[in-house]
């Protein structure tokens, strides 16, 4: 995992104090994990709401058996190439690529007006 960008502030339920730069994980196809599982995980990493918190339901924002579906292997074992998915987590910009890249970009705050 490596993360990279800049400051921003945070809009999710429950806010705390996190980390709200831009958030990149990349899933790996080929070990035990579902592609909605590491997303549920980054999400959690980005927004501070737990995976298991009753309020974190990925469901709300998109069909989890379609997404994992969308981008696993062919059934010969071949990778799913040039393909992106991108929809809003809590203000937050969420884009699952079809080689296991996810970006999470937190939304952007206006800079404070100069008196």
């Amino acid at each position: 995992m490596y993360r990279n960008g800049q400051h921003v502030e945070h809009n999710a339920p429950q806010q705390q104090a996190r980390d709200t730069r831009n958030y990149f994980v990349r899933h790996d196809f080929d070990g035990a994990a579902e592609l909605t599982t590491t997303l549920a995980h980054a999400i959690s990493d980005v927004t501070g709401i737990d995976v298991t918190d009753t309020g974190f339901t990925l469901n709300d924002h998109v069909d989890p058996d379609a997404l994992d579906r969308l981008f696993a292997p062919r059934p010969d074992g071949t990778p799913r190439t040039n393909g992106h998915l991108s929809f809003t987590v809590w203000n937050h910009q969420v884009t699952v690529y079809s080689n296991g890249q996810i970006a999470i970009v937190p939304p952007r705050q206006s800079p404070p007006v100069q008196r």
